[in-house]
């Protein structure tokens, strides 16, 4: 694998653009270290959740463009486009990511406000007298 494997993550409203190549094991966030990025532990676990699975921590260069939703979306959306990444770049690493659910686009998302309630769930208060 000499040239970059480029791959899409979505969750929620956010979408990250992954480029993988082999290195040193550094992640670069929107032209950012992830330490400089992500102050929270959970956001940076996370994002290495699928290189530890994989055991590819430290043996690969990321650079990601992530736009969109707030950060743990984002998080979640790099940790999808280094998913797969990591497939692409080694098949036999899907079976691990699969059984993990890492690889699966996970679908939630904001439902809209509905016309005649005050939210999506919420209704207005109601009155018998």
């Amino acid at each position: 694998m000499s040239k970059p494997v480029h791959t899409v993550g979505k969750r929620k409203t956010s979408i990250a653009r992954a480029y993988v190549k082999p290195g040193q094991g550094k992640i670069i966030i929107n032209n950012r270290d992830i330490d400089e990025y992500y102050i929270r532990a959970t956001s940076k676990m996370v994002i290495n959740q699928p290189l530890e699975l994989t055991d590819s921590v430290g043996k690969l260069d990321i650079r990601v463009n992530v736009t969109g939703g707030g950060l743990s979306g984002q998080a979640g959306a790099i940790r999808h486009a280094i998913s797969r990444a990591l497939c692409e770049i080694d098949p036999d690493n899907r079976k691990v990511l699969k059984s993990n659910g890492l690889i699966t686009r996970d679908a939630r998302k904001k439902e809209r406000k509905l016309y005649g309630q005050k939210g999506a769930r919420a209704r207005f208060q109601f009155s018998k007298r």
